[in-house]
């Protein structure tokens, strides 16, 4: 019976020391490990894990990203004024193969040293140099990069293997009364700003109602001008049809002086050849024959009486002519 007692006994102490020296590191942590306070060389990466129980301690130390947040950071500007940065967030990453030696000089707790402290000794630095105008509003946008930047060049000095991603700074806690100033003058710039575009869009509306009265205007001239051209080329045309009218009135008057001339010039090359003395001595004798008269009496006046034989000798003449004509005509 009391064997059966020690051999429970036994198997109850082995259970005990196993479930002690058993351990899980889970996934993204790096295990290391201390014994008698000394940090031991080993480190292991995630899964189940034995150790020596009593004489060895472990620590998990993250590898994946992280965020620290710093709060309540004092800082006092260049001109005396104590404000507090309510909360500066640091998003880093520790390499796993860079895990022993920054635990061996910083410890566990490393980003005690390295990150928190760094960041109130960073920002003690930027505000003794800069005033609150610079600090609160000119250069606020700045101090993440800035922080970042410095933050890293020493990481990089003092603990490499570990890298900032990103730092993110909450607007910092003033004094009310320089608060409510600087909200008095935001108020002021903003009326300012709001005056100023109002401004702008006046001017705007005016530019754009001149530029539409210019528009208008090129336009009406534009319309003008094509009027005016549509005229000149109506008068371009009539004149053109009156020079060609004129043309053609002067080519028939032209034709019919010409015919004209031709025609008196044929007939007076006919009465040309016509008078001639034979024919000439015929007009004479027609004439003489279409005025003869006849006179009924005892007495006849003597002048006709000695006409008499001319006359019958010019009806003789007359009719050799006539014969003649027929003559040459057949």
């Amino acid at each position: 019976m009391q064997t059966v007692a020690s051999a429970i006994v036994v198997i109850a102490a082995v259970g005990i020391l196993l479930s002690i020296s058993v351990h899980k590191v889970d996934e993204g942590y790096v295990a290391v490990y201390y014994r008698g306070g000394a940090l031991l060389k080993s480190t292991v990466g995630a899964g189940f894990h034995l150790m020596i129980p009593i004489l060895t301690s472990y620590r998990l130390v993250q590898t994946t990203l992280q965020t620290d947040e710093i709060k309540n950071v004092p800082c006092g500007t260049s001109g005396g004024v104590m404000i507090f940065f309510d909360r500066i967030e640091v998003v880093n990453m520790l390499s796993a193969d860079a895990v022993h030696d920054i635990v061996r000089k910083y410890t566990a707790d490393y980003d005690r040293t390295l990150i928190f402290n760094k960041i109130h000794h960073e920002m003690n630095q930027f505000c003794s140099s800069h005033s609150l105008q610079e600090v609160y509003i000119d250069l606020f946008a700045e101090i993440d990069d800035n922080l970042k930047s410095s933050l890293q060049q020493e990481l990089d000095k003092m603990a490499p293997g570990l890298t900032v991603q990103a730092v993110r700074v909450t607007k910092p806690v003033i004094p009310e009364t320089i608060r409510q100033n600087y909200e008095h003058m935001e108020a002021q710039k903003t009326k300012l700003m709001i005056s100023t575009e109002k401004q702008k869009v006046v001017e705007k509306e005016a530019e754009t109602e001149r530029k539409r009265a210019v528009i208008e205007a090129e336009k009406l001239s534009l319309v003008a001008k094509i009027e005016y051209d549509r005229k000149i080329m109506e008068k371009e045309s009539q004149k053109k049809m009156s020079q060609i009218d004129d043309f053609a009135h002067l080519a028939r008057e032209k034709a019919l002086a010409d015919a004209n001339y031709y025609r008196v010039e044929r007939e007076a090359e006919a009465h040309k050849l016509l008078l001639t003395k034979e024919y000439l001595e015929l007009k004479r004798v027609e004439s003489i024959a279409s005025n003869s008269k006849v006179y009924f009496g005892s007495n006849m006046p003597s002048m006709f009486l000695q006409t008499a034989p001319d006359s019958q000798q010019a009806a003789q003449q007359v009719s050799a002519h006539k014969k003649a004509t027929d003559s040459s005509g057949q």
